[in-house]
């Protein structure tokens, strides 16, 4: 591990003013896996922004029955919260979903939202990695790809993006709080994490100079209604190959209001539009969810290795909104 200069500022103000003098910066949150990164020699930051003991550990109520979480919040402490357990009951589930208590009660909020990629050829130095390294092609392409994403992908990179709970927040509408000297600005959690097109380096819409501060959920009330479903290699401690976010509102035998979000599948938490347009007003039934499901799922680019992932993705929605049309746990 180089060396790096390490800042811990007392306030928030502190901390941006610290990050816009640095541009070589990167922050210490709980959730984040830069010591990883910077170990591996894969993040060589110059200076190292501790932001843990800055006043952003609170989930304070907005106007109309929205949640305004910060950027500290733990992931464990988030999840036991009565208002999300009764509000936002996805979220819970997937934040539950991720990684074993002990990290939970370490990871934020806002470090979630920023983890890199478990691609390991992003991990591989000896690896041609163009997330890592722009430029030196993608070794995934036609390598070991089982757990990579079809949808969203390009000719330079296809690792999919590792958050459970960023996929139950792109399904909520949420919205990410962002400060830097420059002021304080919004942006849908949906627009946050970038695709990788021509420069996969460019993971987020945050800017070098920027600092998470809190994330928004507004008022939604189709998500008390709503369930996360993960489908992984194990049963814990394990990365999802597909996962499904879904709330959904029935009425009259038709469907009035969806949410649907996929991760496990693309580079970045994955908003089902097509699946939410075909199903809005349409009937609530098996064969109508299926069909949403195939109109995602058909601009998928797949490999030998990660074919499978249409089919499972398919049944883990279909089985997801069943589950919330019946009430039921399905296996």
């Amino acid at each position: 591990m180089r060396p790096f200069a390490y800042v811990k500022p007392a306030d928030v103000t502190a901390a941006v003013r610290a990050v816009a003098t640095e541009p070589r910066a990167k922050f210490l949150g709980g959730g984040t896996n830069l010591v990883d990164l910077m170990r591996e020699g894969i993040e060589r930051p110059d200076t190292v922004v501790d932001v843990t003991g800055l006043p952003l550990d609170t989930v304070e109520e907005l106007p109309g029955g929205g949640l305004r979480i910060g950027a500290l919040v733990r992931n464990s402490a988030l999840a036991a919260d009565p208002r999300v357990l009764a509000r936002y009951p996805l979220l819970s589930q997937a934040l539950l979903a991720g990684a074993s208590a002990q990290l939970r009660n370490m990871a934020t909020v806002g470090g979630n939202l920023l983890q890199r990629t478990r691609c390991p050829y992003f991990y591989d130095a000896a690896a041609a990695c163009n997330k890592r390294e722009p430029g030196a092609g993608c070794d995934a392409l036609e390598g070991f790809n089982r757990g990579s994403a079809i949808l969203g992908v390009s000719e330079s990179c296809i690792a999919t993006h590792p958050s459970d709970m960023s996929v139950a927040l792109a399904a909520l509408d949420a919205v990410v709080e962002a400060r830097s000297v420059r002021g304080t600005r919004r942006i849908p959690l949906t627009d946050f994490h970038r695709l990788p097109g021509d420069n996969p380096e460019i993971e987020t819409e945050l800017a070098l100079d920027e600092l998470i501060t809190a994330v928004e959920l507004p008022a939604a009330p189709v998500a008390a209604r709503s369930r996360y479903r993960k489908v992984r290699d194990r049963a814990s401690y394990a990365f999802a190959l597909v996962s499904v976010a879904a709330a959904l509102e029935v009425r009259d035998g038709a469907v009035t209001e969806v949410r649907l979000a996929l991760g496990g599948v693309a580079p970045k938490p994955w908003r089902a539009r097509e699946a939410e347009r075909i199903l809005l007003g349409g009937p609530a039934t098996e064969a109508e969810f299926r069909r949403a499901a195939e109109a995602e799922l058909a601009p998928a680019t797949v490999r030998p290795a990660n074919a499978f992932k249409v089919n499972l993705a398919r049944a883990t929605i279909v089985a997801t909104l069943r589950e919330l049309t019946t009430g039921g746990e399905d296996g």
